[in-house]
């Protein structure tokens, strides 16, 4: 199970988010573990996020990743600018999107900081 967690202020501004877990969907066929496109899809997403939001964007960004365990805290260090709310509120629709599909692998949260 994949968790995503964004953090928002009283105001409702982004501070930041944490990825956490594997998806968990790969399926076995003949013997074999395909492998987990959905696991794929949410780090494609995550890493496009925040590499618009750094490279793109220019928005200064504390990430702490550990692979092994599907784990990634994005903390944005100052106010985001409007363009990159927008890539952030694209990221929450994409994974809001899946997890309702795949709500028993998914799961997408917010949580007032």
């Amino acid at each position: 199970m994949t968790t995503v967690t964004f953090e928002k202020d009283g105001h409702g501004s982004y501070k930041g988010f944490t990825c956490f877990g594997h998806a968990g969907f790969a399926k076995k066929r003949f013997g074999k573990t395909e492998p987990d496109i959905l696991c794929a899809a949410i780090s494609a997403l995550t890493a496009n996020v925040i590499n618009g939001l750094s490279e793109i964007a220019g928005e200064k960004l504390t990430v702490t990743e550990n692979e092994e365990t599907g784990f990634i805290r994005c903390i944005f260090e100052s106010e985001l600018k409007e363009s990159s709310v927008l890539l952030v509120d694209s990221y929450v629709l994409s994974l809001s999107e899946y997890a309702k599909q795949y709500s028993k692998n998914l799961t997408v949260n917010f949580k007032e900081v």
